[in-house]
């Protein structure tokens, strides 16, 4: 019941099976976010809104998000990947690939357009 009132108010699918870490929030609530039930994201993380996490077809694994990354409105985690510590995804990108930590990436599919600074 609790899953379709979320699904009604929200247009969403937020599993109760997902492992969301502590920190990590939703934008405007959440409206148009659909999430694997398996899939694992980190603390202190900012999802946008229309953002799809979930799985590739003939693959069992799915995205597995590090901690305080943004993944921006619309885009796309798809498949047995790992998005590392501190990422940037950039608005619509389609994530198909490992994403190692400190990076920014974009477009589609998303590749690394900067390596942020160690130093700030």
């Amino acid at each position: 019941m609790i899953k379709l009132l979320c699904f009604l108010l929200y247009n969403s699918s937020i599993p109760y099976q997902c492992k969301i870490n502590k920190g990590t929030r939703f934008g405007y609530g959440g409206i148009g976010v659909v999430l694997h039930k398996r899939v694992i994201i980190g603390s202190n993380c900012t999802i946008g809104t229309n953002v799809t996490i979930g799985g590739k077809s003939q693959h069992y694994e799915v995205p597995k998000i590090g901690n305080n990354v943004y993944i921006a409105t619309g885009a796309k985690v798809l498949g047995p990947i790992h998005i590392g510590n501190n990422v940037t995804v950039g608005a619509n990108a389609v994530v198909i690939d490992n994403v190692p930590d400190n990076a920014i990436v974009a477009g589609v599919p998303a590749k690394i357009i900067r390596i942020k600074d160690e130093v700030t």
